[in-house]
C-alpha cells in the first residue's frame, strides 16, 4: 500500500487519474473492471501513433513507452537508445533490482536468493522499487518516460493501466536459440560497468524460421581483461528464465494487444541492421544521423 501511495504521487499523472487510482488502492479486487477494453480490437496498434517524433518535438509531446521482450533479447539496449534520442528518462526495473541488490539493503539477500534461481521477482517489490524511482524523477522535473522490464505480470499491467495512459509497448521478438546464446554471451566490465557480448551469432533458416546474423559486441582494450559473467547467467537459469517469461509474461502482450497498443517487432539481426528498422517502425526520427549523411 505504502509503495502504491508513494507511485500515484509521481509528477506524471492528472488528478483524476490519482483519485481513479486512490479508489483502485482502497478496492484492489476492482483493477480488473478499471481497464478498459480497446473500443476497436481489430485496429491495427500503428494506427494510434502520432506524426513522427524527434527532439524538436519535445516541447510538445513527451512519450510514455514500454518495452517487452523475453530475457536477453535487447530491451534495455533500445530502450536506452530511444531515451537518449528523444530524450526522457530510461527506467529499467532490472538495473533497480541490481542497484538493490549492490546496496546490501533489506531486500538485498532475499532478492538474491530469487534472480539466482531465475525466478521473478515480487510483484510488491517491484512496484517499490519503481515508485521509489519515479519520485526520484519527480523531484527532478522529467515528463514522460521509457519502462523496460515492467510489467512482466498481468496485476503489474493492471496497476500501471490505473496509474497513468500508456502510448506504446513495444514487443521485441528473437527466436529462443539466438537468445539463449546472447544471454550466455553476455559480460561486464567490472571496473566501467560497460556491458558487452562475446556471442558470434549465425543461425541459417530452417523450419520456416528466418536466418539471422548477430555480430559480436566487444569492448575496448582497456576493458577486455576486465570482464565479468552475470552469477545468473548460466544456461540452466537462462532456460528457467525463458520459462518463466513464456509462463506469466505471454498473457501481458494479450492484455495489451487487446488495447491496441502493442506493437511487435521482430530483430531482424544485430544493432545496426535493426536499429533504423525499429525507428521507422516507431515513427521516429533520427535527426543527427540524417544531418551527418546529409554533410
Amino acid at each position: 500500500m505504502a509503495a502504491l501511495n508513494r507511485v500515484i504521487r509521481s509528477a506524471y499523472y492528472s488528478p483524476l487519474t490519482i483519485r481513479r487510482l486512490s479508489d483502485l488502492v482502497s478496492d484492489p479486487a476492482s483493477i480488473r473492471i478499471a481497464s478498459t477494453a480497446n473500443p476497436n480490437p481489430n485496429k491495427s496498434p500503428c494506427t494510434r501513433m502520432t506524426p513522427p517524433v524527434s527532439r524538436d518535438a519535445l516541447g510538445t509531446r513527451s512519450v510514455q513507452w514500454v518495452f517487452l521482450g523475453c530475457p536477453g533479447v535487447g530491451k534495455g539496449t533500445y530502450a536506452s537508445r530511444l531515451s537518449n534520442l528523444i530524450g526522457v528518462p530510461h527506467i529499467a526495473t532490472g538495473d533497480l533490482v541490481r542497484d538493490e541488490l549492490a546496496s546490501s539493503g533489506p531486500l538485498s539477500k532475499k532478492l538474491a536468493e530469487i534472480v539466482n534461481k531465475g525466478q521473478l521477482v515480487p510483484d510488491e517489490v517491484i512496484i517499490d522499487l519503481l515508485s521509489k524511482r519515479l519520485e526520484e524523477g519527480q523531484t527532478k522535473g522529467e515528463t514522460g518516460f521509457i519502462l523496460d522490464g515492467f510489467p512482466r505480470t498481468i496485476r503489474q499491467a493492471e496497476i500501471l493501466e490505473g496509474v497513468t495512459d500508456i502510448d506504446m509497448v513495444i514487443n521485441l521478438k528473437l527466436r529462443e536459440d539466438a537468445l539463449l546464446a546472447k544471454c550466455l554471451g553476455r559480460r561486464i566490465c567490472q571496473q566501467c560497468g560497460g556491458n558487452f557480448n562475446i556471442a558470434a551469432i549465425d543461425f541459417k533458416g530452417e523450419d520456416g524460421r528466418p536466418g539471422i546474423c548477430m555480430p559480436p559486441l566487444l569492448p575496448p582494450p582497456q576493458c577486455a581483461s576486465k570482464l565479468i559473467t552475470r552469477s545468473d547467467d548460466t544456461e540452466e537459469v537462462v532456460k528457467e528464465r525463458l520459462r518463466v517469461y513464456h509462463d506469466q509474461c505471454k498473457p501481458v502482450e494479450d492484455f495489451y494487444r487487446a488495447r491496441g497498443k502493442l506493437l511487435e517487432f521482430n530483430l531482424p539481426g544485430g544493432i545496426p541492421e535493426s536499429w533504423p528498422k525499429l525507428l521507422r517502425a516507431l515513427h521516429v526520427e533520427d535527426l543527427d544521423n540524417k544531418q551527418s549523411a546529409a554533410a
